[in-house]
């Protein structure tokens, strides 16, 4: 699902490319017109809100499968004493005798 994910994506950039040239446009004849610019058209607005809306969801078919994080699965991985070695409370204070005259 990847590839399609990617692909509704880039439609997804180019409609949003589309409204920003077609609100430029707008804005400009106004201008031409002397006409006060007062709000955008509501076309233009739908088709922005459909791009946000096919932008979601092409990253959401793009997106890599969930993966289990329970505490089972990474133990399949690692050993108790990785996960139980209790570094917190190593104690380093020896290793500067020498250096510091403790």
């Amino acid at each position: 699902m990847a590839p399609l994910g990617r692909a509704i994506q880039w439609t997804a950039i180019l409609v949003l490319l589309h409204t920003a040239y077609s609100t430029y446009e707008y804005l400009s004849q106004l201008k031409a017109l002397d006409k006060p610019q007062d709000h955008i058209p509501v076309d233009v607005t739908i088709e922005a809100l459909v791009s946000l809306v096919l932008f979601i969801f092409g990253t959401v078919l793009a997106a890599p499968a969930l993966t289990e994080i329970t505490w089972a699965k990474e133990m399949e991985k690692r050993t108790i004493d990785e996960m139980d070695s209790r570094l917190g409370f190593a104690g380093f204070k020896h290793r500067g005798a020498k250096f510091y005259g403790s």
